[in-house]
């Protein structure tokens, strides 16, 4: 079992800069991939980043690259997304999730996932 809590949300004017993190329990942290997805209001969930579980593969969503940057630390049980450049858009329900089996980081195959972190950009 692996309990996932994200933090680091907030409200930020566009162009601005927040960093997320997702700290979970458990010891056995390093042989999950994590990804980050994230929910607007009225949307469907979508593949924000993910990286594998020694950090060595990272994938993004095609219109975040560049902006977005996902990193852990398995030494600390935590993931982090560096979100730069803010968009309103980006404003959404931002989940964590975490997984063992194989496929894609972009599959929301996830075994465990957080609550949830809102983040609000403003214009």
């Amino acid at each position: 079992q692996v309990q996932l809590v994200e933090s680091g949300g907030g409200l930020v004017q566009a162009g601005g800069s927040l960093r997320l993190s997702c700290a979970a329990s458990g010891r056995t942290f390093s042989s999950y991939a994590m990804g980050w997805f994230r929910q607007a209001p009225g949307k469907e969930r979508e593949f924000v980043a993910g990286i594998s579980w020694g950090g060595g593969s990272t994938a993004y969503a095609d219109s975040l690259k560049g902006r977005f940057t996902i990193t852990r630390d398995n030494a600390k049980n935590t993931v982090y997304l560096q979100m730069n450049s803010l968009k309103p858009e980006d404003t959404a329900v931002y989940y964590c999730g975490a997984k063992r089996g194989g496929g894609r980081l972009s599959w929301e195959d996830y075994d465990y996932w957080g609550q949830g972190t809102q983040v609000t950009v403003s214009s």
